[in-house]
């Protein structure tokens, strides 16, 4: 069960972004593939949990100063760094070299994120803002994986200014998960677990996560009604599909800023309306991509 933790597999979700291009490149009707970028969103989540045990093998020391973060395999002493390092390069071997033979270009993609979350864990999560900006970049090498790995499908501009965004605004809301779960246990030296919480305050943080949202809307909003996006769809009803997107970003930022959960993967994994709202959009998202203009030819006989 230890090493089962050890993994994350609760943030194996973040990996979803793989699947962006297979949904919006319009090939989830051809079995090749899905099936190409289901082994993909597998090697990566090999990977990215490869990345998680080198972080906690890092950080071990400062997790067990955080109330939750104590609780964790290697924080706890229930696995040796010397078991967890093996674990490790058993991952990558067997993700990178799964992503090698499935695609080149697959493969040096996987390879820049592990680079570029290495980095992150040994110094640039100390560098304030920069630490955010990495992890956003971090979903969007997720997304552009998804991309070279099939045969067809062209790199969306949208789809990296949209990722990127939206996760900028994830990845300031997750730092305010830390300070209130810092705060709500009594820890006021924010800088004993991460040095860059020191930087950031609740003021700066909701001002950083009100500017990220109206930029992650915009951006989408932008998307739906691209003449590329109407070229390709057939219609531009995806704009139609803002609201849910409004609520889904807004209970997003509700739940953060009153404290209710400890970061972006128990939003996803435990909130009701907010999985409702993103699973409507997703239905809606999919009948406009695939049918959308057999949708707006029936709707226009009204």
């Amino acid at each position: 069960m230890s090493y089962l933790q050890l993994l994350r597999p609760a943030q194996w979700t973040k990996n979803l972004f793989v699947f962006a291009g297979l949904i919006f490149g319009q090939k989830i009707n051809e079995p090749r593939s899905v099936l190409v970028v289901l082994l993909g969103f597998i090697c990566f989540c090999l990977v990215s949990s490869a990345v998680y045990i080198i972080n906690d093998i890092h950080d071990r020391n400062e997790d067990r100063l955080h109330p939750v973060k104590r609780r964790r395999p290697l924080a706890a002493g229930q696995i040796t760094v010397t078991a967890a390092s093996l674990l490790a390069v058993i991952l990558l071997v067997v993700g990178l070299g799964g992503g090698f033979i499935l695609d080149r270009g697959f493969f040096l993609v996987a390879s820049a994120y592990l680079l570029l979350q290495v980095a992150y864990t040994l110094h640039l999560k100390h560098v304030a803002i920069l630490d955010v900006i990495l992890l956003g970049l971090g979903f969007v090498l997720r997304a552009v994986a998804g991309v070279v790995v099939l045969d067809g499908v062209e790199l969306s501009p949208w789809l990296v200014l949209c990722t990127f965004t939206l996760c900028l605004f994830m990845g300031f809301s997750k730092r305010r998960c830390e300070l209130n779960v810092l705060a709500g246990n009594g820890n006021n030296n924010a800088a004993s677990h991460r040095k860059t919480l020191a930087e950031y305050t609740p003021d700066l943080l909701n001002h950083m996560t009100t500017l990220t949202a109206g930029i992650a809307v915009v951006s989408f909003t932008l998307y739906a009604m691209d003449q590329r996006t109407l070229d390709e769809f057939g219609t531009n009803y995806l704009l139609y599909t803002l609201p849910l997107v409004v609520y889904a970003i807004f209970r997003f930022a509700l739940l953060v800023e009153h404290g209710r959960v400890n970061g972006p993967t128990e939003v996803l994994l435990r909130d009701r309306p907010f999985q409702a709202a993103i699973g409507l959009w997703g239905i809606a998202a999919l009948l406009i991509v695939y049918h959308g203009r057999a949708l707006q030819e029936w709707l226009s006989r009204f």
